[in-house]
This record gives structure tokens, sequence and C-alpha cells, in this order.
């Protein structure tokens, strides 16, 4: 492969999957954090809508809003979108479905007492969301919202269905033009597992920053001496316990 090939289309391939992968997740954010939240109202419209919405784009394939937003949607409503933004919203719209399940579930996971001491501090609801709740949910989120990171950077590859000149679009180009498809394949595996790594180590530091933000120490492996002690450290701690019982007893 030439490099005036990897100057022209892959790298600039690259550049606009990132972009995609960028915008896509910012929107999908938003509209999860929108759905989940009101997912949890006591309105049951509110409710009714939101799990309707949620069905309805779980349950529909991303590659086929895409095509209805850009080639039917001007046919029926008079306006085109720009291939991009079209790709944007059919992920953001699919992918926030999803998002907005593990919202809902994170938020509901967060202990009833810590929502009742909230309200015992005359907290309105939007003060309780805000400053108690969504404090101690979102770390719980990261994890989850990880994994759908990647399978959105992975989904991006259908854009290249409407024209959208992304890593996979240019690599079907320079194969067309050099005919040599291993090589090609092979460097755009490698261009989305290095983009997927660099996305899987920035969701950690954040993990680690929101968990550091609650007082959560981060994890820290046991090491070989602190195994051998411990056991020997609970054996007196029994053997004293005993002691104790013992002579209670007596």
């Amino acid at each position: 492969m030439t490099a005036g090939l990897w100057e022209k289309w892959l790298l600039p391939g690259f550049w606009i999957t990132i972009q995609l992968t960028l915008y896509s997740a910012l929107f999908a954010a938003v509209v999860a954090f929108g759905v989940g939240i009101a997912r949890t109202s006591r309105l049951w419209i509110v409710r009714f809508l939101t799990g309707f919405y949620v069905e309805v784009f779980r349950g529909t394939s991303a590659l086929v809003l895409m095509f209805w937003l850009f080639f039917v949607m001007p046919l029926g409503f008079g306006f085109q979108l720009v291939p991009m933004w079209a790709a944007v919203l059919a992920l953001g719209l699919t992918y926030g479905a999803y998002g907005s399940e593990i919202v809902r579930g994170a938020v509901a996971a967060v202990p009833p007492a810590q929502r009742e001491a909230a309200i015992a501090l005359s907290f309105t609801p939007a003060q309780r969301m805000r400053r108690v709740i969504l404090p101690q949910a979102i770390p719980e989120m990261i994890p989850p919202f990880n994994n759908l990171l990647i399978e959105l950077l992975k989904g991006t590859a259908l854009v290249s269905a409407v024209s959208v000149a992304d890593t996979t679009f240019a690599a079907q180009l320079s194969r067309l033009a050099t005919g040599d498809s291993l090589e090609i394949y092979s460097i755009i595996l490698v261009m989305y597992f290095v983009l997927a790594f660099v996305l899987t180590r920035l969701m950690r530091l954040l993990e680690r920053r929101a968990k550091a933000g609650l007082g959560q120490a981060p994890e820290k492996r046991a090491k070989g001496p602190a195994l051998t002690r411990k056991p020997s450290a609970t054996r007196k701690t029994e053997q004293s316990s005993g002691l104790i019982t013992a002579g209670g007893a007596q």
C-alpha cells in the first residue's frame, strides 16, 4: 500500500471515526441520562412514554434507522440530513436507549436510606437527584457505559452504508485501488483496537476518580507475604476470642 493511500484515505477516515464516536457518545449520554432519570418518575405517563422509546429503539436496527433518516425522511418531510449527522442521530438514539437502562438501574440501586436522609434535610427532588443520588450512581454506571462505548465505536463502521468516509469506507476504497485486502483490513483492525483500548483506559481512569470522590479507595492486590501472615493473625484473634469466651463461661 502506498503512502498516498494512507494519507489520502485511511488517516482522514480514522479521524472521521473518532469524530463519529465522540459526537454519538455525547448525544447518547444526554439521551441516556434524560430518559433513564425520567423512567424513575412518579408520573405514569412519563414512564410510559420513555419506556415506549426504549422498546422501540432497542428493537430497531441502527443501520435501518440510519437508512430511514438519510433516504426516507427527505421524501416524507422534505428535509435532507447531512450523512454525518444522520449517522450521529441514528447511533445516538439507538445507544442512548441502551444507556438509559444503565442509568435507571444505577439510580434505582442507590440505598433508600440515602433518599430518606435527603428528604429529612428538606432537599427538593432536583437537589436529591443532583447532590445525593447521582454522585453515588455514576461510579456504578461507568463500567457498563465503557462496554456500551466500545460497542458504539464498532457500530460506527455501519456509517459507510450512507457514504460517510470513515475508516471502513476508506478501507474499501483503498482495497479497490490496490486489490490488497489482507494488509488493508489488518491495518484497520489494529486501528479499531487501539482506539478501543485508549477509550477503555480513559473510562477506567474516570471510574477511579469518580470512586475517589466518594471516598472509595481503589482496590489493591494483596502481596505474597501479606497472604501468609493473614491466616496466622486470624488464628490468633480466634484463639483470643476463644479464651475470652471460655473465661466468661467459667
